[in-house]
């Protein structure tokens, strides 16, 4: 397909290849989330929320049901060890599966009340289980099952799973979304999309926090702003730059936040992950589809991994 590209700084020309084109792998769901990048088996996994299934696609082009019931999973990321590590809507926690294939729920509640609906999640290089809990599975019956809500507001939580101990290490956030540490995990970057819930007064931007004796978040402050829509899942490449969805595409940002230009994308864009044995393949999460482009740029996720 044509790319379209919206280009803002002429840094972001650096980060494409002449060769670069975003093709649409696959069109198998309601609403496509949570991609994760399996480098051992060149494939990735992502999430249909709605349908309350998961789905695999491989690098000779198969596409098929990873898992049929999925507890309405969301946001996936890999530990340290290679597991899957998953956010459930359904079982109102975060789940991990090893080796069986079975996912067991690793935490789900604070305080001894459940939480809201964990969804998107990212593993810190100690190995501790970093995930946002906005309501969006409980409050209707179409990405979970309608609850009241046990906790009094939606946090960012530090799972450690030596110790069992869950911290909420952002109280401050309205619906915290998508998650992703710096490269030197420095600084943690979340999406804030209560605009969705209120649309005249609702929060829309990427908030940075300093990650202080790497457990603790300090210094909260507004990066960027982002619009069309609300941001929501979002990586980082080597240098810095931030990859972040919004409604029409995946727009970039250098690390202060200047934004540098956009990757147009035909649906409305939910996620997207780093993949391939370069890690310089961009997979996007969009409405029904997962795309693919190739860029000239790497991502550092995972690299404990490869």
């Amino acid at each position: 397909m044509t790319l379209s590209l919206e280009t803002y700084h002429p840094q972001f020309t650096t980060l494409l290849r002449g060769d670069s084109a975003l093709a649409c792998l696959a069109s198998p769901a309601i609403w496509a989330e949570g991609p994760v990048w399996l480098p051992q088996e060149d494939a990735v996994l992502f999430s249909d929320v709605k349908a309350n299934r998961m789905f695999r696609w491989s690098r000779d082009g198969a596409l098929g049901v990873f898992r049929e019931a999925s507890n309405y999973s969301n946001g996936n990321t890999l530990d340290r060890q290679g597991r899957l590590i998953t956010c459930e809507h359904g079982r109102r926690g975060v789940s991990r599966t090893d080796s069986d294939g079975v996912p067991r729920i690793v935490v789900d509640r604070f305080d001894g009340k459940r939480l809201n609906s964990p969804n998107d999640v990212v593993v810190k290089s100690d190995g501790s289980i970093w995930f946002s809990d906005p309501p969006y599975g409980i409050i209707g019956d179409l990405e979970g099952y309608k609850s009241e809500s046990q906790i009094i507001g939606c946090y960012v939580y530090r799972f450690d799973p030596a110790s069992g101990a869950l911290t909420a290490v952002a109280t401050d956030t309205q619906r915290p979304n998508g998650l992703v540490f710096s490269r030197d995990e420095s600084r943690l970057i979340v999406s804030e999309t209560s605009r969705v819930d209120f649309p005249t007064q609702g929060r829309h931007h990427l908030a940075v926090y300093d990650v202080v004796d790497g457990c603790r978040l300090a210094n909260p402050r507004v990066l960027a702003s982002v619009e069309p829509g609300v941001p929501d899942g979002l990586r980082v490449d080597r240098d810095g730059r931030i990859f972040c969805s919004c409604d029409d595409g995946i727009l970039v940002l250098a690390a202060d936040g200047q934004k540098l230009g956009k990757i147009g994308v035909p649906e409305r864009v939910s996620n997207c992950t780093f993949g391939g044995r370069e890690q310089d393949e961009l997979f996007i999460t969009a409405t029904r589809s997962l795309y693919h482009i190739r860029l000239a740029t790497r991502g550092c996720q995972y690299s404990h991994l490869l």
